[in-house]
């Protein structure tokens, strides 16, 4: 099948199979005489594998680890667990990263009272720097402008 056929079998775009091919993460499609690349049920496979990789926050360093692992059926199934374990820990981090982001933007916007006037406690604690961690002590410090 061609690159579009792969492409749409495998749920990735043409442009991400080129680029896979580029970084060496799947080997090149075989090409026909006329130039166009030609893929296989298998390397459609190695595609699946790799957009499920992708959609479960896997960075393209891990999912070459992944594909190599899963390519070595004499692999440990530790190995691949340690690497998940890892991967839940950096997925947990993020989480609680964007909480953090979540919770301050809401303490912000809670601030604002959102009417006609130009004060605005979103922009001020972006501009102050405080993000919102700190937004009930920069009330205090500009008590006019959640009013």
């Amino acid at each position: 099948m061609n690159i579009g056929q792969a492409a749409a079998a495998s749920g990735v775009s043409a442009k991400m199979v080129r680029h896979y091919e580029s970084i060496g993460l799947i080997a090149p499609g075989q090409r026909t005489q006329s130039g166009y690349r030609q893929y296989s049920e298998r390397e459609v496979h190695l595609l699946r594998f790799i957009r499920q990789a992708r959609n479960l926050g896997f960075p393209l360093e891990q999912i070459r680890v992944l594909l190599s692992l899963w390519q070595d059926t004499g692999r440990a199934s530790g190995d691949v667990k340690r690497l998940a374990a890892s991967h839940i820990a950096e997925l947990d981090e993020r989480i609680r990263a964007l909480s953090d982001m979540r919770n301050t933007l809401q303490t912000l916007a809670d601030a604002c009272s959102g009417d006609s006037r130009p004060d605005c406690p979103i922009l001020q604690g972006l501009a102050d720097g405080h993000g919102g961690q700190c937004a009930h002590h920069a009330d205090a410090a500009h008590p006019a402008s959640g009013d």
